[in-house]
């Protein structure tokens, strides 16, 4: 179990560390439980994911699969409410004249009025994270920020 261990280093000795810590993970067959606020370097290594905001789980589950579940759609200015249902709306922001969400479904983004796109890690951190702030619920008691077990 590792609490920041990359937070202090430079990006170089960030990357140095990571791939000793992957290469010994494979060789030994070891699961490293990591706890870092570093989302962006961690996003190459990690399988699992649980964000956890004010002591709740707001998300958790393999990262892949976490990934291909989350669109960044953008389109004519639009309420939440007239997504479809399949589309559960994780943020939203909006101009005068268009919207943008991150949304979870399990089915294609496929209104040809939407631009759609896969987000990376980070952003599925920060709208998780912005989602809790906003009041938005947690899905379990927990404690810790962000943690995360390293691929084999």
């Amino acid at each position: 179990m590792l609490d920041e261990p990359i937070a202090s280093l430079d990006p170089l000795a960030r990357r140095e560390f990571l791939q000793i810590l992957m290469e010994a993970t494979a060789e030994q067959e070891l699961s490293v439980l990591m706890s870092s606020h570093l989302v962006a370097d961690l996003e190459r290594v990690a399988d699992y994911l649980i964000v956890l905001v004010g002591s709740r789980v707001q998300i958790a589950g393999e990262v892949d699969s976490l990934l291909a579940t989350h669109h960044l759609i953008t389109g004519p200015r639009r309420d939440a409410a007239a997504l479809p249902a399949s589309q559960h709306v994780i943020t939203e922001s909006h101009t005068d004249r268009q919207s943008t969400f991150v949304v979870r479904s399990d089915e294609p983004v496929v209104d040809p009025s939407w631009s759609a796109s896969q987000i990376d890690l980070e952003d599925l951190v920060l709208a998780y994270m912005g989602q809790a702030r906003d009041g938005g619920p947690g899905l379990t008691d927990q404690v810790g920020t962000k943690v995360l077990e390293e691929k084999r």
